[in-house]
Order: structure tokens, then C-alpha cells, then sequence
């Protein structure tokens, strides 16, 4: 029997819509954190932009064990360029320096797609501490041993390593409580059961603002645009630098067309004047690249990172 004209046209238009929805499936960018932190919203903004130039993309948060459950998740994904995970120093570098074992091989369980952003590592304190910056906080530490409660949203991210680098430096310790990412981290903060956090500006920019959070110290050369009040840890005369950098990578065996393609996207979005304001109004400043300029960086870091780790000699972790 013969379908009617109209309906054999239908047959036709719903096979080839399931076809252009098949091959436009939506890219997920994986992130490694809770949701509503800094990283969370500057991969939102990325992907909010993406939709709108016309590459369906969305956000999948997988937080926890410094970020080991989310790139374990993507290495295991189909290598087709609809899933990357947001990368970063722990789950690229540090992991494999301080924990046991991981799921994941963080030199060959991915290949690089672009970088997408950077900001220096801060320390912010609660308002109602006897200590306004970094230089009066090493003050009351020596003062008060074991007395200060310093968050972080893991073991083996830059916004802990850092850190802890410095109060070696310093000659001080502080117990470390670590977090499933920024959030939970700034709202104990809030709540007064830690005292202090290594993070990012973007997270506790809204609250620094309101007064509720100080900005003790920056880890970078010169003081943010978003918060020129607050003092580096080099003015306060503690010669370190510690930038969080940010990319993107895709699961080992994704075919070099489909990693290209996805960088030409990107990066014509992080060299848009309107998205780089937006970006560092959030406190990100949007950094592209080559796929190989991206693992050239990533090696670089580990060169500078890993002896580090290793002179400090922290217990290994288990994820």
C-alpha cells in the first residue's frame, strides 16, 4: 500500500530531523567543581555564547576529589568532540603527584584543545578576624599555632598548593579543610567555620563587594582590576606567584578534526570584545591558543609545580 503524498513527505522530514539532531548533538563541557563557583560560571558563560554563535553546548557539573571524578568520567567518554572536560593544574598536573592511584592517565588520557582562561590564586578571610591581610595573618599564625582554619575546594588544587607553598615559606601552618569546590568552601567561610580560603576572585567577588569577605592577598605581579584595594603577597613581601589557568580537553582518541574544529570555535568566542568584558567582570582573564600551544603550557606548569610537591613531601592522597 502506497502512503499519501503529504504523508510520505512527513516520513521523509522527521528522518532527516533526526538525522541534523544526531549531528548536532549537543557539545558538554565537563566541570570538575560544584556548581555556582567561579570556574562553574565563567564555563557557563562559555557555553551560554557557544549556543548563541550556534554550537549547542551545556554545562555538566561532576565535583569532588580534586577534580579525579570528573576527569575520569571524560577519559572514558566517546572520542567523538561532544564531551571535554575543563582542565586545569590538579587534574593535568598535581593529582598525579598527590594521590596513590588514578583512573585516569592525566598525560595520555586526554589531548589538549585550547586554553581558555587564567586569574591569580587569592586568599580571603572573614571580616571579623584580628587580622586584615596576609602579612597580619602570618603574624597571629605564629602567635597561635594550629589556630586558623583555612579552606579550599581540594588537596591538589592550585587554590591549596599555593597555599600551603607559602606558609612554608612563611613559617607557618594552618589546618586544611578541603571542599567539593569553591562554593561549599565560601559558604563555610560565610558561616564562620573556617576562617580563611584559597580561591579565585570569581566566587567571592558579590560577597567581597557586600563586605562580608576581605581579600587578605593576590598571588600575581600587579593587583586585580576588580578589587586595586587589595594587596599582593609580593607588596606584603612574600615573593610568590601562583595564576589558576583553565582549558579545555577532550578524551584521548578524538579525532584531530573534530579537536580543531572546536578550537576555531572557541577561540574566535575568547577573542570577542563583548565576551572578554563579560569574562572579566567575573574575574577571568580569557587566554586561547593552539591545541599545541595548550599542552606546551600544561608541560611548562608541571615543570614548575611538580618539584615543588615533591620538596614539600605531602601524604598521598586516596580519591
Amino acid at each position: 500500500m502506497r502512503l499519501p503524498k503529504y504523508l510520505g513527505c512527513l516520513v521523509v522530514g522527521l528522518a532527516a530531523f533526526a538525522g541534523a539532531a544526531q549531528a548536532q548533538q549537543a557539545t558538554r563541557i565537563v566541570v570538575p567543581f560544584a556548581a555556582g563557583g567561579g570556574t562553574d560560571q565563567y564555563a557557563r558563560l562559555l557555553a551560554a555564547e557557544l549556543t548563541r554563535q550556534g554550537t549547542q553546548t551545556i554545562v555538566e557539573n561532576k565535583p569532588g576529589a580534586s577534580g579525579i571524578i570528573a576527569a575520569s568520567y571524560v577519559a572514558q567518554a566517546r572520542p567523538d568532540g561532544t564531551t571535554v572536560l575543563l582542565t586545569s593544574l590538579s587534574t593535568l598536573v598535581t593529582n598525579a603527584v598527590m594521590y596513590e592511584k588514578l583512573p585516569y592517565d592525566p598525560a595520555k588520557s586526554f589531548v589538549p584543545v585550547t586554553q581558555i582562561a587564567y586569574q591569580p590564586t587569592i586568599v580571603v578571610g572573614r571580616t571579623d578576624l584580628p587580622y586584615k591581610d596576609i602579612k597580619g595573618m602570618v603574624a597571629y599564625a605564629k602567635a597561635n599555632p594550629g589556630k586558623i582554619n583555612r579552606g579550599s575546594p581540594g588537596a591538589s588544587i592550585l587554590t591549596n598548593l599555593a597555599p600551603v607553598a607559602f606558609e612554608g615559606m612563611a613559617g607557618i601552618s594552618t589546618t586544611h579543610i578541603p571542599f567539593n569546590g569553591d562554593t561549599p568552601g565560601l559558604q563555610a567561610l560565610l558561616g564562620g567555620q573556617i576562617d580563611v580560603q584559597g580561591t579565585s576572585i570569581t566566587g567571592p567577588l558579590s560577597h567581597i563587594r557586600a563586605g562580608k569577605m576581605r581579600v587578605l592577598g593576590v598571588m600575581d605581579a600587579r593587583r586585580m582590576p576588580q578589587m586595586p584595594d587589595a594587596p599582593t603577597f609580593k607588596e606584603q613581601g612574600y615573593d610568590i606567584e601562583a595564576l589558576l589557568w583553565y582549558g579545555l580537553s577532550a578524551p584521548a582518541a578524538t579525532p584531530r578534526g573534530a579537536v580543531e574544529e572546536l578550537n576555531r570555535k572557541v577561540n574566535r568566542l575568547l577573542s570577542d570584545p563583548e565576551f572578554i568584558e563579560r569574562a572579566r567582570a567575573m574575574g577571568m582573564e580569557p587566554r586561547g591558543g593552539t591545541p599545541e600551544q595548550y599542552g606546551q603550557y600544561v608541560q611548562a606548569e608541571a615543570e614548575r609545580w611538580v618539584p615543588i610537591l615533591q620538596r614539600l613531601n605531602l601524604p598521598k592522597q586516596m580519591h
